[in-house]
C-alpha cells in the first residue's frame, strides 16, 4: 500500500460521500442546513479521517484512533439517514439503499481496525 488511495474504505468513502451529498440538497431548505448538514459532514468526517490517520501511521496507535472516528462517523452517517427516511418517505428507496452501503462500509472499516490491530508494521 502506498497511499490511503489505496484502501478500498477510502475509496468507497469518497463515493457514497459524492452520492448522498447531492441528495441531501434536495431536502426541504429548513431541513437542508440542519439534517442535510449533520448527514453531510458525518459522511465527509469518514473519509477524511482515514486519511488523517493514514498521516499517522507511523505511529500504530495514532492510525487506529482515526479509523475508529471514521467507524463512528459511519455510524453515525447511518443514524442520519434512518431520520430522513423516517421524515421523508418520498426519500426512502434511496436513503435504504445508502444505510445498506454506511452498514457495509463500517463493517469493513471495523475489519481494518482489526487487521491494523494485529499486523500492522511499517
Amino acid at each position: 500500500m502506498k497511499s490511503y488511495r489505496d484502501l478500498d474504505i477510502y475509496k468507497i468513502s469518497m463515493e457514497l460521500f459524492f452520492q448522498v451529498h447531492p441528495l441531501t440538497l434536495k431536502l426541504p431548505k429548513y431541513e437542508m442546513y440542519e439534517l442535510g448538514s449533520q448527514l453531510r459532514r458525518s459522511s465527509d468526517s469518514i473519509h477524511t479521517n482515514i486519511v488523517e490517520g493514514y498521516g499517522r501511521k507511523r505511529y500504530k496507535s495514532d492510525f487506529i484512533k482515526f479509523l475508529v472516528y471514521a467507524h463512528a462517523s459511519s455510524l453515525e452517517t447511518v443514524c442520519h439517514i434512518e431520520k430522513l427516511k423516517f421524515l421523508y418517505p418520498q426519500f426512502q428507496d434511496d436513503l435504504e439503499e445508502f444505510i445498506t452501503a454506511y452498514k457495509s462500509l463500517s463493517a469493513q472499516i471495523f475489519s481494518f481496525i482489526q487487521y491494523v490491530e494485529r499486523n500492522w508494521k511499517l
